[in-house]
């Protein structure tokens, strides 16, 4: 797997930020941004300072933030260098998780999990909105004779655990 460091971590990555509130920037921030993010560059990894995360030029940096952060508030966040993983790339290393009681799901890095079955970042963003539909959506469970909370649970399982198409397992139930 690719290293990042302050050179290339900016390139085509997904990260998880942890938010910092401990945390002052010093005068001579490392780099600042068009968009006026700051960062400070360590040995182990790098300060974010910004009032925008997700979708980040071209990657996707999320932040792990605590229950008071709200949306466009500047935020300091820190990542390690070994939180940066390529989403340009057809290595898989991204699995998906599920909460069947919040009806959610979300694509995570393989280091926070063993799982046997990991899919490229672009096949698990996928499988994603397509799990989020199943959620959403009631019409596509008419067909079948099995309760949609069962239905939906057998699915997304099979769906999220396997390189099967959704049309695959849906046909397995009929």
């Amino acid at each position: 797997m690719k290293t990042y460091n302050q050179n290339n971590f900016f390139k085509h990555t997904f990260c998880e930020f942890q938010q910092v509130d401990d945390f002052y920037f010093p005068e001579n921030t490392n780099y600042k941004s068009k968009s006026e993010s700051a960062y400070f560059y360590t040995n182990d990894g790098v300060y974010r300072k910004s009032n925008h995360w997700g979708r980040v030029a071209n990657c996707r940096w999320k932040l792990i933030a605590d229950k008071n952060y709200k949306n466009q508030n500047i935020v300091i966040g820190f990542a390690k260098w070994t939180d940066f993983y390529p989403i340009n790339s057809t290595e898989k290393l991204f699995y998906i998780e599920v909460n069947f009681e919040e009806k959610v799901a979300k694509l995570e890095p393989k280091k926070k999990k063993n799982t046997n079955h990991l899919f490229s970042f672009t096949e698990a963003q996928q499988k994603v909105k397509q799990v989020s539909h199943l959620f959403k959506n009631e019409k596509w469970a008419r067909y079948f004779d099995t309760q949609i909370e069962e239905l939906r649970f057998n699915i997304i399982t099979e769906f999220t655990n396997s390189n099967k198409t959704l049309q695959e397992i849906k046909s397995t139930y009929k």
